[in-house]
């Protein structure tokens, strides 16, 4: 057992970290017959409902992988949202059985002292997916929409430009032949100041804890406002938003996947039913931007 500690709530917890079964062990091991060397673990039927159905996807995507061999067809995913909104677990997901050299996560760091001084987009352009690639931005040059204004790294009119140059950016992408997804991981706060705290006690998520997590509180309403104006503006036919709700990880990660496959088409697909998404999880930019002007004098009924 571990050492008992009290919280902050002066209750006592044990600070051992709860020990959690690798994805895909249950429905492996569904069949096993019992051993003197095997120990029964429970786990809830809709964790392995779930692993089945993640399985199953995976080797769609892995059948979209080897058609974009052949077709040479070039995929460009954009994952933005607020911290811990599930966006790298996703992500994580998704590329699991994928042939790294087809497939690459682009999630770039603070711009340099050269790349300040260049076009804004100019440091993703060399990141853009060449013919049979599927590339994934953790985060993107939507950082200029939100965190960048908010945590005043950025001019008003620097992002305000940055609203107006975008669709004709992205525009120019899809004309030119890429196959693109724009997803915003929507988290409510409850849950993603529950997901900060988890954070803290898990030694495996050791390297997600940063000082911006209480600033994503703290400026939770700012977010929003920027998330409205974003939306607003670069939600466009050519290339709209897919909005995902994310308080349930499992299902925005299905949904994800999901929508990406019933947008493609490949060789081997499975029939459309099985792609069928969940109106609760995946919500389009134009219904989500009707949600936030209909709540807008009611900010806690907004979703992240």
């Amino acid at each position: 057992m571990g050492k008992k500690t009290e919280d902050k709530n002066g209750k006592h917890k044990n600070s051992q970290s709860k020990i959690r079964l690798l994805e895909e062990t249950a429905s492996k091991n569904l069949l096993t017959k019992k051993g003197d060397d095997k120990t029964a673990i429970w786990i809830k039927n809709k964790h392995l409902v779930y692993e089945i159905e993640l399985k199953k996807l995976q080797i769609e995507l892995m059948k979209l992988q080897s058609s974009l061999k052949i077709s040479g067809e070039r995929v460009l995913a954009i994952f933005e949202g607020r911290d811990a909104a599930g966006k790298g677990g996703t992500i994580k997901r998704i590329i699991a059985h994928l042939n790294p050299r087809h497939t690459r996560v682009v999630a770039l760091t603070k711009p340099n002292e050269t790349e300040l001084t260049q076009w804004y987009f100019q440091r993703y352009v060399t990141h853009l997916p060449s013919a049979s690639e599927i590339v994934i931005f953790d985060r993107s040059w939507y950082n200029r929409a939100m965190v960048e204004p908010v945590m005043g790294f950025c001019t008003d009119e620097q992002n305000k430009r940055f609203l107006k140059d975008v669709p004709m950016v992205e525009e120019m992408l899809v004309k030119d032949g890429i196959k693109l997804f724009k997803f915003y991981f929507s988290v409510s706060k409850n849950i993603q100041n529950e997901r900060f705290e988890s954070r803290k006690d898990d030694p495996l998520k050791q390297f997600k804890i940063s000082p911006v997590d209480n600033l994503a509180q703290e400026y939770w309403d700012d977010y929003s406002i920027r998330k409205f104006q974003m939306l607003s503006e670069t939600n466009r036919t050519m290339a709209p938003w897919t909005i995902i709700r994310s308080d349930n990880k499992k299902l925005a990660r299905i949904n994800c996947m999901k929508f990406i496959l019933s947008r493609m088409d490949y060789e081997g697909k499975l029939p459309e039913k099985e792609f069928t998404l969940d109106p609760k999880i995946i919500i389009s930019g134009i219904d989500e931007l009707k949600h936030m002007e209909d709540n807008l004098m009611h900010p806690e009924k907004l979703h992240g």
